[in-house]
């Protein structure tokens, strides 16, 4: 019994039928208080993440709490809102509840209170970021950034835009390093690239205002756009969209992530897709395996590729600049 309620896995499925037949038999309720105190550790895994309305997010959550459920884990999930005082106090909080260990995508790669938590034995896996001495699970930004820029130049865009929320997140810093890598292979200077910074979360309404910044130039800086993520995408090509901006025969679009409303929108939109939920299955079963055996564990930093998803929202580059007339009348319409 011991091991089924602690191990299930250590135990054959057959056996693990049984016992689970005689607890549902018998109504028994694991006291989880008494197994906290022999144990030492609660059977809950926190999640940190930067946006629990970010779609990728969602995904990534869901991936995790299907191998905690196989190891009878429970997650506990935590939206820091980007901000390092919130997602401070959050893991503080895990540590009081002797979480069996922390998986986070942290506001800042440097906080202190990761290393605070690994001090008191706490287990922790890095999500989307890494460090020495720690476990950690990301895509290759740089190289997902080149994919983009490389579809892009292959249909004959020149001129590209990257358009993003802040780039003080690592994340938006590397894609745009993988976009420059790819013009530069191909001979593009760097005065044919336009960066646009718009907030802070990446969200659709940065997007939008995104949208509206580039309206209000009078011409398009670029024919092709690289977005930070995929919810920019969406925002900014709402936008010029009803500004009658042709998409994708005046401007071609990229996202990154491939969440669900990339493909489900109305456009539905070229992106670059990183295996989310895999991401949170493969950062949860580190985390387990090091909470379960500390001492002999080898930290790894997984590094997953991204893949190009083409779908409307790109094409051949225009001719000629999109339309001015259309342009004009949505800045005006817009202030």
């Amino acid at each position: 019994m011991s091991n089924y309620l602690n191990r299930p896995n250590s135990v054959a499925a057959a056996t693990r039928e049984r016992i689970r037949g005689a607890i549902d038999e018998l109504g028994f309720v694991r006291n989880a208080g008494a197994a906290l105190m022999r144990s030492g550790r609660a059977r809950t895994i926190g999640l940190v993440v930067l946006d629990v309305a970010n779609p990728f997010f969602t995904e990534l959550a869901r991936g995790a709490e299907e191998v905690a459920r196989e190891h009878e884990l429970l997650v506990i999930l935590c939206n820091s809102d980007e901000d390092r005082e919130k997602e401070e106090r959050y893991l503080e909080v895990l540590e009081e509840q002797r979480v069996l260990g922390v998986l986070i995508s942290a506001v800042d790669n440097g906080t202190s209170k990761i290393d605070w938590l690994r001090q008191r034995n706490t287990s922790v896996v890095l999500v989307e970021s890494a460090r020495a001495n720690y476990c950690s699970v990301r895509a290759d930004d740089i190289a997902g950034g080149e994919l983009a820029a490389q579809h892009l130049i292959s249909l004959g865009h020149r001129s590209l835009v990257f358009a993003t929320a802040s780039l003080t997140v690592r994340q938006y810093q590397e894609r745009l390093a993988g976009v420059h890598r790819a013009m530069a292979r191909h001979g593009l200077p760097p005065e044919a690239l336009t960066v646009i910074e718009q907030g802070v979360k990446g969200n659709t309404s940065d997007g939008r205002l995104i949208g509206d910044r580039l309206l209000a130039t009078g011409t398009l800086p670029g024919t092709g756009i690289v977005c930070g993520n995929d919810l920019v995408a969406l925002g900014l090509t709402a936008v010029l969209l009803r500004a009658g901006v042709r998409i994708p025969h005046d401007v071609s679009v990229v996202g990154y992530d491939d969440i669900e409303l990339a493909e489900q929108s109305a456009l539905a939109l070229t992106t670059i897709a990183q295996p989310k939920q895999n991401m949170g299955r493969t950062a949860t079963q580190l985390l387990i395996e090091e909470a379960q055996n500390s001492k002999r564990h080898a930290h790894q930093q997984i590094v997953f590729q991204p893949e190009l998803v083409v779908r409307e929202s790109t094409g051949p580059a225009p001719a000629a600049s999109p339309p001015t007339r259309a342009r004009r009348t949505a800045t005006a319409s817009s202030t």
